[in-house]
Parts: structure tokens; sequence; C-alpha cells
């Protein structure tokens, strides 16, 4: 300090220092500290690393965890807390976390790495309406056109057409989205990543700190986000979280014992009551007010709930009649602690800011206006203001007291003062639209929030009128996905408690209900529907989205209905035509899909979405030169979008024509490597080639791309199988087969695999896993009845290849289509026309994959009894000199 200018006096610091003295909660503070000082590891007794807060509303939550956060960055500890103002994903907890820590760590470069990635997937998403659900759009694209040759289906092979197409296509379904169910339960794929990257940077961080503790306060709320991804976390689902990570809950409620229940013996319980009169008085006394009849008092009204007692004592009550009043307690508080703030402008400013929901410094402007100007940092420190990030917010005791005094006391000044933030929203969100398109408005979140905050406050300023407008948005909220509309929801239930009307009130519990149901998405659109004042394209809308839930589901069947409603009410929706188009891809019905599709197309000439979708029906119906055709133009409209290429490689690959598959593809890899379907596609068109070892290449960097995806495994054991790397394709059968256990294809290639390795026993015990599992596939009773031919020879066998090989062949496989006829002949037809079936088959052109397929099942069939043996024999030997030449 300079020793020319005065300083604070020593009565000041001791009155500063006073009123910064935390007052009671001396057991909790004890508890966490002791905590921060033991071994993580300790077999005897360990630190806890997990706490759950608990109380009411206005019980000293908040102020406790930031009390905890101060002692733990004395021990050496970095610390980040989110709250409902942060959280409305997973994304958006992870992106407010990393910041906090790299404020005081440094750069997070791999999580700063993973979020730009994760950014830029949800630009390049194929479908028009990126996020979680979306994600499965996509899958769906892949597998309806995967439906049209069996040679996409890795490990099946040709034998896969013995199967119903559409348990086939199912099954692939399977293969693609089983291994990522649960997460899409706990978090999108993408966000699995961000996770991943988040938990690689704890790692790092608990080797230089002693401490890592993350607080996620108001955990009634930003729970119904972040508690199936904070289990998964601690799980070690996203790789191993130290043990010196401690995390910090607090909410109103207890933990659910459902979710919770597989750690909640291991929570740290830590319930929250109100003061004791000795708190209290501390508090009092601390704050200045120590007249006993004052004490008295404010222990009788505040009933010890801290943020009452707080803020009583800071309004300096000089007598017991200042405090002591008749109705609602906390009115009472807040009304007093208001009275005794002596600044006008400071007063009209706490007032004038407990309307909006939650504030930052232009926001603060439009609610309290220049008279409030350099009164923002003053209120950021009242008490009952907190926030971590960019907004700060009222606590929800004080601000719900505020808003019923004002729209009591107040209703013209409550009228034009939200319609004064309801318009200043309105301008902000205009001047977002000037960079935004359109269609990707719902999707960005800045737009989102404004528009959220608009429609709550013309709700608040005017219900009746504005209450259509505000249920017309609820519908876009409800097909966007269930972050978006949870919030919605809950802005919308805000407004109906704070305005009282009873229309809003009542469409506010019926939404609230349907929130709460398993389907939320489908029960709110479909509760909206009964609004008989829901406008035209609103009402094409709230089907369009219902329906687009059921595609999603995989209810086609449920999901038609919607779409002809949704097209009825507005012939001109797009995205109704697109939905209905993929899901008659997906039942078969290619021409009526071609119509929907074409349509969608000259409605929106520029949407490539649309074209992918009719370029996919084209491959799947066998057309692949108008499948290409499509998809050139698709990549024409967005050639930085790598999807339309892959989808192009793809339809090059299922005509044979793997040159040109492998160019599509390679500059798909080169536009987003991050892409593992680009290199999974690429390593299936070097395996069609026979170029194994490139294939094996590809399809391992696709794995390390995607840990979670075991087609790509079961794609790779595949490959190895085909070049006789018996022990790798196991391996790689057995990893895929982990990832989903479920999956009865992973059990039958890795049979396949075991019985051509010579582990017949091995074989045996897949092959039944896998029939037991889905009696009704036929590729897998090929499998067995083949490792039962090579076991015990044809004569124990004859019926049931008999029954098999004249089972209907899908005429959708003509290759298969060949392939049975082959075997019919080898088999069933012994005599001069082997020759001839050897012949016809290979007369389609089958790919290199193909062909090794059928020469191994020769190879096995060549050992076994003589006559059989020798013809087998004979048509491999056909077959090499054929496909030699």
């Amino acid at each position: 300090m300079s020793g020319s200018g005065r300083g604070r006096s020593r009565g000041e610091l001791i009155r500063r220092r006073a009123q910064a003295q935390f007052v009671g909660r001396r057991a909790q503070l004890s508890l966490f500290a002791e905590n921060l000082s033991k071994d993580p590891e300790s077999e005897e007794d360990p630190a806890e690393f997990l706490f759950h807060v608990r109380g009411v509303g206005g019980v000293g939550k908040s102020t406790l965890l930031r009390q905890w956060q101060d002692a733990a960055r004395r021990v050496n500890a970095v610390t980040a807390v989110v709250d409902e103002n942060d959280v409305h994903g997973v994304q958006q907890a992870l992106t407010g976390l990393a910041r906090q820590l790299a404020e005081q760590a440094g750069t997070l470069k791999e999580f700063d790495k993973a979020l730009e990635l994760f950014r830029k997937e949800q630009d390049t998403s194929p479908g028009p309406v990126p996020g979680q659900e979306e994600a499965s759009v996509s899958s769906r694209m892949v597998t309806q056109a995967a439906l049209g040759a069996a040679s996409l289906i890795p490990g099946a092979g040709l034998v896969t057409a013995m199967a119903n197409p559409d348990t086939a296509a199912q099954g692939l379904d399977r293969l693609r989205s089983g291994t990522r169910s649960r997460m899409r339960q706990r978090g999108s794929r993408d966000e699995a990543g961000l996770s991943r990257a988040f938990v690689a940077e704890l790692e790092r961080l608990c080797t230089r700190h002693q401490w890592v503790v993350l607080f996620f306060d108001t955990w009634e709320q930003t729970g119904r986000y972040l508690d199936g991804w904070l289990l998964s976390l601690l799980e070690d689902e996203f790789g191993p979280v130290p043990a010196n990570v401690v995390v910090v809950l607090a909410g109103r409620d207890e933990l659910a014992e459902r979710t919770w229940a597989p750690l909640r013996s291991q929570a740290a319980d830590v319930p929250l009551e109100v003061f004791t009169a000795a708190e209290t008085r501390s508090l009092l006394a601390v704050r200045g007010v120590t007249e006993p009849e004052v004490v008295e008092a404010v222990l009788q009204l505040s009933m010890g709930l801290p943020l009452l007692v707080d803020l009583l004592a800071l309004a300096r009550p000089s007598a017991a009649e200042a405090v002591g009043a008749s109705g609602d307690v906390a009115d009472m508080a807040v009304e007093r602690f208001v009275q005794w703030i002596t600044d006008p402008h400071q007063r009209e400013a706490v007032r004038a800011c407990a309307l909006p929901l939650q504030l930052n410094e232009d926001v603060f402007a439009t609610a309290a206006q220049p008279e409030a100007e350099g009164l923002w940092e003053w209120l950021c420190g009242q008490p009952f203001v907190s926030g971590q990030d960019d907004f700060k917010h009222y606590h929800a005791v004080v601000r719900a007291s505020m808003v019923r005094q004002q729209r009591a006391h107040s209703p013209q000044r409550w009228t034009a003062t939200h319609l004064r933030l309801a318009d200043t929203h309105a301008d902000w969100r205009a001047a977002v639209e000037e960079r935004l398109p359109e269609a990707e408005r719902w999707d960005d979140p800045v737009w989102r929030r404004h528009l959220l905050d608009e429609t709550y406050h013309r709700l608040c300023a005017h219900p009746g009128p504005y209450l259509a407008v505000a249920l017309e948005q609820m519908v876009q909220a409800a097909g966007r996905n269930a972050a978006v509309l949870w919030q919605w929801t809950k802005t919308f239930e805000q407004a109906a408690q704070d305005t009282g009307d009873a229309a809003l009130l009542s469409w506010s519990g019926r939404l609230g209900n349907a929130l709460a149901d398993d389907e939320p998405d489908l029960a709110c659109l479909t509760v909206l529907l009964t609004c008989g004042d829901l406008g035209t394209a609103a009402r094409s809308w709230a089907h369009a989205h219902r329906g687009r839930r059921f595609y999603l589901a995989n209810h086609n069947e449920e999901a038609l209905p919607d779409l002809d409603q949704a097209i009825a009410s507005d012939a001109n929706n797009t995205r109704a035509l697109n939905l209905r188009g993929e899901i008659h891809s997906a039942l078969g019905h290619h021409n009526q899909a071609i119509t929907d599709l074409s349509i969608a197309h000259n409605l929106d000439p520029t949407n490539a979405r649309t074209l992918i979708s009719r370029g996919l029906v084209h491959r799947k119906a066998r057309r692949y030169d108008q499948a290409i055709t499509d998809l050139t133009i698709a990549h024409d409209l967005d050639p930085t979008n790598a999807w339309p290429l892959i989808f192009r490689g793809q339809a090059h690959q299922l005509a044979s024509r793997h040159d040109q598959a492998i160019t599509d593809l390679t500059i798909a890899h080169d536009l987003d490597p991050t892409n593992a379907l680009s290199l999974s596609s690429r390593g299936h068109s070097h395996r069609y080639a026979g170029h194994y070892n490139q294939a094996i290449t590809d399809l391992t960097t696709a794995h390390e791309l995607d840990l979670t995806d075991a087609w790509t495994l079961i794609s790779r054991g595949e490959t190895h199988r085909q070049a006789g790397h018996y022990n790798q394709a196991i391996t790689d059968f057995t990893a895929a087969h982990d990832l989903d256990p479920t999956n009865a294809w992973t059990l039958s290639s890795r049979g396949l695999a075991h019985r051509q390795a010579g582990h017949y026993g091995l074989a045996r015990e897949d092959l039944e896993q896998a029939i037991a599992a889905e009696p009704e596939d036929l590729s897998f009773v090929f499998e067995q009845v083949m490792l039962d031919t090579v076991e015990s020879g044809l004569g124990t066998c004859i019926d049931r290849w008999r029954q098999l090989l004249t089972s209907p062949v899908s005429e959708m496989y003509e290759d298969a289509t060949r392939f049975f006829d082959l075997f019919r002949v080898l088999i069933l037809e012994p005599g001069d026309r082997l020759a001839e079936a050897t012949e016809t088959f290979l007369a389609g052109s089958p790919n290199h994959d193909a062909v090794a397929d059928v020469l191994h099942y020769l190879a096995e069939l060549s050992a076994v009894d003589h006559e059989l043996a020798d013809r087998a024999r004979l048509c491999r030997q056909l077959i090499v000199e054929r496909t030699s030449e």
C-alpha cells in the first residue's frame, strides 16, 4: 500500500470482514474439509467422491457450495460449478465446466478439439434437424440403403438373402445402433466423444492438482439433463475417472431411487435444515442486528430460513415493528428488504430486474432503464443474485415474491416492462436472423433463447392474446429434442405461475403431465393437437413431428397416418413429404417413396437432404445410375458435405465399380477425416476388390474413430476371416459381441470363423446361441447345417439341406439366387449341371467378396464324404480357373 494515500481503516476492514463472514453450517464445512484431507484410495477410510446436498429453497444450498468451493481451492483443487442457467444438455454442461477449469489450470486442448469436432458434426449432419435424435435418421438412411444388397451387411455374405429382407434390415439397424442404445439414453454419440475428451482432461488435471471438484447446483432441474450422463461418467463409460475427482450435487429432492440405485449407497447425503436459533442470532450479529426484540421478531418471521434471515438482517431494522407483520413470510421478508433500500434508483432496479428470467448487463439496462446506470455490479452483489457464467438470476423465493407484488400493486408497470423486454428480445432475435437461414433458426441456441424470453414476456403482458402463438412455438420445441422441449415447457409453466392466468395454468398442467410421460415429446404433441386454435401450418408440423418420432422409433406404420395428416393440412410441408418418402422406402414402397421425394424436391430444389433420400431409394431399388445422379446433384449443392459422396461411393460399390467407389470415399474422407463411415465403406470396397491389407487398415482407423461401433469390428473380422486370419477374426467378433451381447449376428460370424478354423465345438456353441436368439434367421441355420455336414457328412444332413435350399429367396438378391442355384445343384442334384450352374453364378459378375465366400464353403465341403467332396472340388476348380482369366 502506498505510504502517501490513506487506506481503509481497521474499523472498515473489520466491518467488511464481518459482512463476508459465513455463519452456520459448521458441521457441513468440517465434513467437506476433512474429506479433502483423506486419501481417495484408502481401503480403511477413503475420501467420499460423491456428495448430495439437499434442502428446501432458500435453505442455503448454493451458499454452502460456494463455501465448499473456496475450501477446495485452498488445498490446490481446481473447481467448476454449473446450474440451471448453464445447463440445457450435456454439451452445455461440459462446456461450462471445461471453461472454468481452463481459467484455473490452462487450456484444455483435447476438450477444445473435441468441442470443435462436435460443433462441426452438428453443422454437417445429413438431416436438417441436427441433434441427438437426428443421428438416428442418418443411421436409418444408411440402413435403408443397405436393404438393396446383402453385401452391405458385414459377416453375412450371400447367405443373408435366405432371411426375410425386413429381418435382415432390422439386423443391420441393430448392428449399427444397438451398441449405442444405452448412449442415446444417457447422451448422444457425439456427446460421448466430448465426454471422453473431458475425462482425459480430468486425468491430466488430477496429475497436477490434489483434487478436481465438480459442483452441480439446482440438481432438481439440471439433473433432468445430466442424471444418466453423470452415472455413465462415474461408472467409467467415458474412460477411467481419477479417484481424486469429487462430484457435488445440490438440489431440493432426494436422489431418484430408480436412476441412482447403483451409487446411492455410496453418495454422502448432506441434508440442510433451517438455521437453529443460535445460528440465526449469529448471522444477525454479523449483520449488525443485535436489538433483542428485533432479533426475536426476525426469528419468528424467518422461521430460520437462511435466505430470509439474511434479507431481513440486511434491511437493518431498528425496531421489532419494522419486522413484524401479517401475511406471507417470504413476501414480508422481501418487502421489508426492499423498503429498507434507501436509494430509490437501487430500489426500483431491484424490483424491475425481478421480471426477467435471467439477467446480463444488457437485459439489466432494458429492465431497469437509464436511471439505474452504474448499478449492475451493485445488483450482482446482492445475496439473492447468483449465477456462474454469462447470466445471473434471482433466487426463486425472492423472485416469486417480487413478481407477485408487482403484478398485484403495479399492473400497468408490469405490462409495460414485460412488453419492453419482449420487444428488446425480438430485436436481438432479428439481429441473429440476419446471419442465420430460416431453416437453421430453431437449431441455434442464441436465437432460441431470445425467442423463448420474448414469448415469456409477451405471455406475462397479455396471456390470452398470445397463448395460441406460444402453443404453436411449443409444437416446434416438441419437434426438436427433449432438452428444448423441457426448457420451453418449464418457461411456459413459469409464465403461468407468474401471471396466475387460468388458461395458462390449465395448459401448463396438461403439458407438465405430458412432460412426465415416458415419451414426453409424443405426449406433448398429442396434447397440443387438441388445441382448436392451432393454425394450419402448426397443426401440420405437429403431425409431422409426431410422425418423425414414430419413424425414429422404427414404428413406420404408426408414423404414416400422422404424415398423411401433415401433408393434408399443408401440401407444401417438405419435411413431412421427405419423412413419408423415407418411410415408404423403409417399407419397400419404392414408387411411392420416389413420388413423395420428387414432390418435395420440386418444392425445394436446393434441399440436398431430399436428393440424398431419393438417391438412396434408387439405390435400394438397384437403380444405381439414377441413385448416382441424385447424389451427384446433392454433392454439387454442398461440395463440403461428405455424406453425398459416402452414399455415392456405396452406390458405386454395389454396382461393382470399386475404383470409383474408392475415389468417392477417399474424397469424402479428405473432407471429413473424422467420419468413420467413409473409412469403413472404403474398407468394404477394398475387401470386395480383394485388397485385404488396405481394407484392414481402413477398418482399423474407422474403429479407432468410433470405439462403440460393432459394425466396423464385424467388418474387420470378416475381412480377416476371408484372408484366412481366423484368430484375428475371432478376436474382432468377440470384441463386437462384448459391445452388444444381444446381437446374434456377431455370434453367427464368430461361429463361422471357428468352423473354418476347425474349432467345431466352439462353432457349435456360437451358432446354437445365435439360432436360439433368432430362430427365424435362415442364414444362421445355413451355417449350422454346414457345420453338421463338415463334422458328420452329408447323409445325416440331406433333409435339412433340401428344406433349406428350396426356401424362397428374395427377388432383390440376384447374386444370392444364383448362389442357391449353385448349391442346390451341388448338393441336391448330382449330375452334369454343375458346370452350367457354376457359369450361371459367375455370369452375374459377383464381387471378390462373394466369390471368396463360395470358395471357402466349397473348400469345407471338399473334405466331406466322397461324392460331394469331388463335386465341391470340381466346382471350386472351375471358379478358380474362371476368375483367374
